[in-house]
């Protein structure tokens, strides 16, 4: 591997791997808030939050954390207003009081925040317009969670990024990220190979360290529909039941954080779910097999690249379940971290095998918005992708031609992710049409 390429994956790592408080969509909206009061430089009378369709679906069933129990998009702005930090980018209300709660109640039976559905914009829109007085600011985010593409006070455009504004094509992005554009199967695995740089391996520790920590959570109290409760074996962890315990521990700290626990993760591809599901299960199977620090780590890094790598065509939001992509990265990993005996060329050959069996069996579950049925959805993604894995270990792959399967791994990702992107683009319009009762 060149230094070019092991520099950008690098760099990727840094990018996709932050940390983030819940759903990172009613984040987004807070730290939209949050950036427009201090824009304003003072308490708003009065908010109107634009979104678009997918912010709207991803908004609604999901507890915003630090705010004693309350959904909705009109909840996470105010209490971004109220008492959030723009400065801590996506942990912006780590720093909500209880007061700033009582405030946000009162101020939400007053019709204090107005949200409205905005039609034929970005899947990932928001617009914050605050006023006090005479004087007003506005904030725009578009295509990313922290991506500021427009700053106003009073009608005065203060910052602007116009090459930011619209939703790009698969093969755009890939122009306009080149350290994306880089990412492939061949290359993801010889930088796992490489000796670790150690702030790499800080990231990938921190990951763990976060994710682990809100997962023990969701095990340990009843949030939500309780999905990893439920599934947690009461054994021992051990090689023959650890899927359970891997499905168990990511479906819980989907529990958690779709539930309004305030505990950061660390995220991949914009979602907390996906950092979550990306990383526990090959810990587990680390833990379980007696596998090296050291090679887990290696695997992780394997797992976390290979599911930016998918999601680069599948876009930010869309109808098509991120934890697909995650749980097909976590599949990845695991073929890592049990194929220390393979030769290199078999080991590609079985991680490519994992990654086609998990994408085109489970491939099509839909996105219906951030909510307690993420945690479900999680677990039957890491299942899929561990039967994937077991298939492949065997030398038992799904064949070209057979539906989406193409000639190797890589095409096969990208046409999924055509899938996702572009023919999943009306399912997504009819899911929110019917969650909005329309």
């Amino acid at each position: 591997m060149n230094q070019e390429i092991h520099a950008a994956y690098n760099r990727i790592l840094r990018s996709e791997l932050i940390g983030a408080m819940g759903c990172t969509e009613p984040i987004a909206i807070a730290y939209a808030a949050a950036l427009a009061r201090k824009t304003l430089g003072r308490k708003p009378e009065h908010c109107l939050v634009d979104c678009s369709g997918n912010i709207v679906k991803n908004v609604m069933g999901v507890t915003v954390p630090n705010s004693g129990g309350m959904k909705g998009i009109d909840v996470a702005a105010t209490l971004g207003l109220l008492g959030g930090d723009a400065e801590k980018g996506l942990e912006v209300l780590e720093t909500v009081t209880e007061k700033d709660i009582e405030e946000a109640k009162r101020l939400l039976q007053q019709d204090f925040c107005e949200c409205r559905l905005v039609p034929n914009v970005e899947n990932l829109y928001i617009c914050i317009f605050v006023r006090a007085g005479e004087e007003n600011a506005l904030v725009e985010i578009r295509n990313f969670h922290k991506n500021v593409t427009r700053i106003e006070r009073n009608g005065e455009v203060l910052f602007e990024n116009d090459a930011a504004c619209r939703e790009i094509s698969a093969e755009e992005a890939k122009q306009a990220d080149p350290d994306k554009a880089l990412l492939n199967i061949s290359d993801i695995l010889d930088y796992a190979l490489l000796p670790e740089d150690t702030d790499m391996r800080d990231l990938l520790e921190y990951q763990l360290s976060c994710n682990r920590a809100i997962a023990q959570e969701g095990l340990t109290h009843p949030y939500g529909a309780q999905v990893g409760r439920t599934l947690l074996p009461e054994e021992e962890l051990s090689p023959q039941n650890v899927r359970y315990f891997a499905k168990a521990w990511a479906a819980a700290g989907s529990d958690a954080r779709m539930n309004g626990c305030a505990m950061p993760v660390v995220i991949n591809s914009g979602s907390g779910n996906q950092g979550i599901t990306v990383s526990l299960p090959v810990e587990l199977y680390a833990k379980a097999y007696g596998i090296p620090h050291e090679r887990m780590l290696q695997a992780l890094a394997i797992s976390n690249l290979i599911a930016v790598h998918q999601k680069k065509y599948v876009g930010s939001l869309s109808a098509y379940c991120g934890a697909v992509s995650a749980a097909c990265g976590a599949g990845a990993g695991i073929s890592y971290l049990l194929g220390e005996s393979l030769s290199r060329e078999a080991l590609y050959e079985q991680i490519c095998g994992t990654i086609i069996n998990t994408i085109v069996t489970v491939g099509g579950m839909v996105c219906d918005g951030a909510k307690s049925s993420c945690a479900a959805k999680i677990a039957c993604a890491v299942d899929c992708a561990v039967t994937a894995w077991e298939l492949a270990r065997q030398g038992h792959v799904f064949h070209s031609g057979e539906g989406l399967v193409m000639k190797d791994a890589e095409h096969t990702i990208e046409c999924v992710g055509r899938m996702a992107r572009e023919g999943m683009r009306s399912t997504d319009t009819e899911i929110l049409k019917i969650m909005l009762g329309r």
